[in-house]
């Protein structure tokens, strides 16, 4: 659920700039309205990279929620300076913004949107209610408030390159780890007491990352449409 994720996020960033390209012909009035955009999204990522920070006890610089151009081309909708400290520390900072996502979405689904009514009455195997449900989701209070917050958050919930910077060493130790408790005969034990504790929760936040996934598709499709139809219009393409 992870992988198609990172790929459709791209995809569908990568078609609002374009939309916003063809109608403004401006690239900073581009840069402009997509950081106004995703805006909720960057506020929540700089803002649990910082607090992560506080609560670890690393020290903190600059936070800013203002989008500006980077070398290359890329564009950087925040940052937060943080002290570089252990691969421990740096780790959880860099993955903070993935956790406070994935809680807000568990959130906007289940008290904003209700899906869990409609998920259980689609494990019942009751498709009619189901297919049902789904109709009825634009009455639900404030739907389309959550659904854009949902889209704005997962899209931008994705730790950037210098967030994982990290990963890779602690990974390599977590990864040594767990060879040596599987050679010490630990492999039964950790099947048996862990197994039963990590599957539910995890299933779970595989159930949100394709609650994600889903947005980013309901919304890609439209996006296409309308950029090619601009491009048919204008008779103009950007590339």
């Amino acid at each position: 659920m992870l992988l198609p994720l990172v790929f459709l996020q791209r995809l569908l960033h990568r078609e609002i700039q374009i939309i916003f390209l063809l109608l403004t012909r401006s690239k900073p009035l581009t840069i402009g309205l997509f950081s106004i955009l995703f805006f909720p999204g960057v506020t929540l990522h700089e803002l649990s990279h910082f607090l992560m920070a506080k609560i670890l006890r690393v020290r903190t610089g600059k936070f800013s929620v203002i989008p500006r151009t980077l070398e290359g081309g890329r564009l950087q909708l925040g940052y937060v300076e943080t002290e570089q400290t252990d691969v421990v520390r740096d780790s959880f900072i860099g993955l903070a913004p993935i956790v406070a996502g994935t809680l807000f979405i568990a959130y906007a689904g289940i008290y904003g949107m209700h899906l869990d009514t409609l998920w259980r009455v689609f494990q019942n195997g009751q498709l009619n209610l189901f297919f049902m449900g789904i109709g009825l989701l634009p009455r639900v209070p404030d739907f389309y408030l959550w659904f854009y917050l949902t889209f704005a958050v997962s899209s931008t919930m994705m730790p950037s390159e210098s967030d994982r910077h990290a990963w890779l060493p602690l990974g390599l130790w977590v990864a040594a780890l767990f060879v040596l408790a599987l050679l010490a005969g630990a492999g039964g034990w950790m099947l048996n007491n862990l197994a039963p504790l990590l599957d539910p929760i995890l299933r779970s936040v595989a159930l949100l990352f394709g609650l994600s996934n889903i947005v980013h598709i309901v919304l890609l499709l439209p996006l296409f449409m309308i950029h090619q139809v601009l491009t048919y219009v204008m008779q103009v393409d950007v590339r």
